[in-house]
């Protein structure tokens, strides 16, 4: 069996988080994808505007409509820094052996992959899948490689459609006063307005 996995901070999660993730599921084939909020993510200078909970509810409204996708807390409920060898090493005892791992990330977290914790380690538990977005550098795969050179053999590059999206344009949105609706599924949108979330500036 094929398992993705999305993680992320999703600070609010958006339509082209549900939209890239749907196109690597059907491309890969794969029989439904975690959405892992990150808890405390150690390698952000910029910390989560909202609370684990938070984030982890957004999560769970945008995907609850897709049989595919399901909202994950394995990450959201651990103490401390997170880090993606430990989530993938616990995933891997849990599903068994019998599944194959998918971690699916945008190519400016491939560009910090070789500063992860034990990156060789995580090449090894699972096929790390990158979206080329149509603005980077063409590069940022052979500059991982140079410095994990296990990703050679696994590392799968899907081309991304042009779905300029993300979470720092919704927030600026939202503090503007401005509509972000068709940005992000309408339960969330209803979510941030509910809660009077991102009503401060980034």
């Amino acid at each position: 069996m094929r398992v993705g996995i999305m993680g992320g901070t999703f600070d609010p999660i958006h339509v082209a988080h549900l939209f890239l993730t749907e196109e690597a599921r059907e491309r890969l084939g794969l029989a439904f994808v975690l959405f892992m909020p990150t808890g405390d993510p150690w390698l952000k200078a910029v910390k989560p505007r909202t609370s684990r909970d938070v984030r982890l509810h957004m999560v769970e409204l945008a995907v609850e409509s897709n049989p595919f996708f399901r909202a994950s807390d394995i990450e959201v409920r651990r103490p401390g820094p997170t880090y993606t060898v430990d989530t993938l090493q616990k995933l891997a005892e849990d599903l068994g052996s019998d599944t194959e791992l998918f971690f699916l990330l945008g190519m400016d977290s491939l560009a910090e992959f070789p500063k992860w914790r034990s990156p060789e380690r995580v090449v090894q538990l699972c096929t790390p899948v990158v979206f080329r977005r149509p603005s980077a550098s063409d590069g940022a795969p052979e500059a991982a490689i140079r410095k994990v050179p296990s990703l050679r053999r696994k590392l799968i590059v899907l081309d991304a459609p042009v779905f300029e999206v993300s979470s720092s344009e919704i927030r600026r949105r939202v503090a503007e006063g401005r509509s972000v609706r068709y940005l992000v599924p309408d339960a969330v949108e209803r979510f941030i307005s509910e809660q009077g979330l991102y009503l401060e500036p980034n």
